[in-house]
């Protein structure tokens, strides 16, 4: 015979509710959270009206993104975020890097900005005819760059690239090349250094038959000379021309350029009769053939150029002013127009520019 205990039966029914009263409580607090989940998603985080330049270092972890989003103002629910990264399985895939995030930007748009590497792009332009000192000092003085070169001379830079022993002139091809915060100069001279070895390359497997080359490199000197002589485009085929056709002949280049290059830092921006007769490796007046390395950077215009000369008979050249040369065929005629565009003497008449 079983006994009737009311006490025990109204302690289960109260211990039934109370469960009941959680559960529901419970699932009360799950649907508010979901639903503020869900207003999380849906508002856009809270930036200034022209945006914000937002950096992720390196290694930091979804946590803390999330607990410096909620530092700055710009989201109020770090944990929303951390829950939203984990689900889009974001949490270990996040980059490094600078980025810049606009006015209506959702969390979801964030974490997929993040996960992609989306970074900022900064522009470093290399420009044709600078020397290699000239290149350094921009390089240096880009403040997105990671600077690790500083006091390294020459060599050193060049052993750091794996070239022990070359010459840095003329080495890096000018261009515009787009970097993000962090990169570090050197790995930015190694692309440098890259792009101008495949343009070489490429060039020189493609060029004209006949030129006065044995390697690439005595090409990418000529080159060098090339790009100081002129700034003007369509002139650069006609000089290279008259370049290839004096070293065919045998005769010395005789351009000034080489000779300020040998001068080096004494160089006042004027060339005296003493310069042109003072003997340097580089001074092409008083020495045959190409100089020993590049004096500059060539662009590839320049490069392509050397690999694809001009015909003609010009052997001279001289600034007739505004940029533009005057091509003549022998020395008579190249003295006169000397006299007429240099020495601004009257009365020359002279026969149309050559090539």
């Amino acid at each position: 015979m079983t006994t009737h205990n009311p006490q025990k039966t109204g302690m289960r029914t109260f211990l039934f509710r109370l469960f009941i009263m959680a559960t529901l409580a419970a699932l009360s607090v799950a649907a508010i959270t979901l639903v503020r989940f869900q207003q999380f998603q849906d508002t856009a985080l809270n930036l200034p009206a022209d945006g914000l330049i937002y950096n992720m270092p390196a290694g930091a972890s979804l946590n803390q993104l999330a607990h410096d989003l909620e530092a700055r103002g710009i989201i109020q629910h770090p944990r929303f975020l951390m829950l939203l990264g984990r689900q889009m399985d974001a949490a270990t895939r996040l980059q490094a890097g600078e980025y810049d995030l606009v006015q209506g930007v959702m969390p979801r748009d964030l974490l997929e900005i993040l996960v992609a590497g989306k970074v900022i792009q900064h522009e470093l332009t290399l420009i044709e005819g600078h020397s290699f000192r000239e290149m350094l000092q921009r390089v240096h003085a880009n403040p997105i760059m990671e600077h690790t070169l500083i006091d390294v001379n020459d060599e050193e830079i060049m052993t750091a690239l794996g070239q022990p022993g070359q010459h840095p002139e003329g080495r890096f091809l000018p261009d515009t090349y787009h970097i993000t915060r962090g990169t570090t100069d050197l790995e930015f001279l190694q692309r440098a250094y890259r792009a101008m070895a495949a343009r070489l390359l490429t060039e020189w497997e493609g060029r004209a038959e006949g030129l006065p080359f044995k390697t690439a490199d005595e090409a990418l000197i000529l080159a060098s000379i090339v790009e100081k002589e002129t700034g003007a485009p369509d002139e650069r085929p006609a000089i290279a021309g008259v370049f290839v056709r004096r070293l065919q002949k045998g005769m010395r280049l005789q351009t000034d350029p080489t000779v300020i290059y040998g001068i080096g830092e004494a160089y006042d921006g004027n060339i005296r009769k003493r310069d042109l007769l003072k003997d340097t490796p580089y001074n092409t007046y008083t020495r045959e053939g190409l100089p020993p390395t590049p004096i500059a950077m060539p662009g590839v215009e320049a490069i392509h150029a050397v690999m694809h000369p001009a015909t003609g008979k010009s052997l001279y050249f001289v600034a007739m002013g505004e940029g533009r040369h005057y091509f003549s065929t022998n020395l008579k005629q190249h003295n006169l127009a000397v006299d007429k565009f240099q020495k601004k003497k009257k009365g020359i008449t002279l026969p149309p520019s050559g090539q």
